[in-house]
């Protein structure tokens, strides 16, 4: 996937309270709720709630992500 289209991605699936799954490039897989996409150079992350885990919040930087799928 291209950069744009993994931000795509996250921001249609943020604002819609959807859930998604993250391949990152060394192949893990994440999946949750996107609360936030930051592409500022200084930040460059999302943030997401895991599925199931409304009171954690992860940061993942965007250059480690390699695919993203709604689910």
């Amino acid at each position: 996937m291209t950069y744009e289209q993994i931000v795509s991605v996250l921001g249609y699936a943020g604002s819609h309270e959807c859930a998604v799954r993250i391949v990152t490039t060394d192949r893990q897989e994440v999946t949750g709720v996107p609360t936030s996409v930051d592409t500022h150079v200084t930040a460059h992350e999302v943030y997401l709630h895991p599925l199931g885990d409304e009171t954690t919040e992860i940061a993942m930087s965007l250059g480690e992500i390699r695919d993203v799928e709604l689910l």
